[in-house]
């Protein structure tokens, strides 16, 4: 498979990997042939990225069926998650948790994020999906860190519940495109405040888990929010679930703005190590996150563009290129492949 622009995407090519409604309902599944009234959905439901069918990359062929339709089950239970929880029916909120321990189980027997096309957007929405995502990541983050598997779970419910606080504040402040005003954003900076309070009334919530919501703005050098706390005053999961939530964010577009690309989006937890995240979670999230997914095409410094077919452990932005064709006229050639950690002199330009 290649993960392909949507704007270069031809009529008549298969798509590779299931697409998803907001409400985790299938939309296209694998296999369909694309037809004109089907790109054209795809653009107005602003998905820029799918996966393409490609018999020269066949051997990236990692979607893990499970994992997406885990993540497509809890996106389907997410309102009621957040019903329950809201409503504080603890019975209730922790039957409909139970989807989240499924989906973290199954990661926790994955192990390895680099088996899974989990990251990339196949999906119509993003509210819940932002905080599935984020999840999904400070799990496998989190297995990276060697945490146990009853922290690994707290985790997950914590990371996909960080921003439930929102629900308490209107969706005009959640929405709006222009400059918050101080009034606000200091209604913004509440939100981890009201989502503690919320899960305070689910009694089965451990500390733990209402430590990683309120704690998920505060900021190791003391510039985040509500408390402006310090670095060991923060808990382990926030630290954690903030530097994933970013990722994320950053990662997508929003009302507001458009979305990093993805080296962009990577360097900016690199340059926040130390002062704005925790030295030790970067450290495991270089260890464990890839920059570019599999299957994207790169133009190389040498002019040279191809296609991402293998990660190099530890080394997230010097993957193995396959080249398939001639750049400037784009004809098929006998492919070849560059491991850039082998070859230094060339770097990665950009996302084609």
């Amino acid at each position: 498979m290649r993960l392909e622009f949507i704007n270069k995407v031809k009529v008549g090519e298969i798509l590779g990997r299931n697409i998803f409604t907001n409400s985790g309902n299938v939309l296209l599944r694998t296999g369909v042939k694309l037809n004109k009234s089907y790109i054209k959905k795809l653009k107005e439901l602003d998905i820029f990225y799918i996966y393409i069918e490609d018999d020269r990359l066949d051997d990236i062929s990692v979607e893990d069926e499970k994992l997406s339709n885990l993540k497509a089950i809890t996106l389907k239970n997410m309102t009621n998650i957040i019903k329950n929880v809201t409503e504080g029916n603890a019975s209730s909120t922790k039957d409909s948790l139970s989807v989240v321990t499924d989906l973290v189980n199954h990661i926790i027997e994955m192990g390895d994020v680099n088996k899974s096309l989990y990251d990339i957007q196949n999906f119509d929405n993003y509210s819940y999906l932002h905080s599935i995502d984020t999840g999904i990541m400070a799990v496998f983050l989190g297995i990276s860190m060697n945490l146990s598997e009853n922290e690994l779970k707290e985790l997950g419910i914590g990371a996909i519940l960080h921003d439930v606080g929102k629900t308490q504040i209107d969706k005009k402040i959640i929405t709006k495109i222009g400059k918050l005003t101080d009034d606000e954003f200091k209604e913004i900076k509440m939100h981890p405040i009201y989502g503690k309070g919320i899960l305070e009334k689910n009694f089965f919530m451990s500390n733990a888990i209402l430590k990683a919501v309120e704690h998920h703005h505060e900021r190791v050098d003391g510039s985040g929010y509500p408390y402006g706390l310090t670095k060991n005053h923060i808990s382990k999961f926030a630290k954690i679930i903030g530097v994933c939530d970013v990722y994320n964010a950053v990662s997508n577009d929003r009302c507001y703005r458009e979305k990093f690309n993805p080296s962009d989006a990577y360097e900016l937890i690199l340059a926040g190590c130390g002062n704005n995240f925790d030295e030790e979670v970067v450290n495991y999230f270089k260890k464990t996150f890839s920059v570019f997914p599999l299957g994207i095409c790169l133009k190389l410094s040498n002019g040279v563009e191809g296609y991402v077919i293998k990660q190099n452990k530890n080394f997230p932005d010097r993957p193995i290129i396959r080249v398939l064709y001639e750049n400037e006229t784009r004809e098929p050639i006998k492919f070849y492949e560059i491991d850039l950690l082998e070859c230094k002199n060339i770097v990665v330009q950009s996302v084609v």
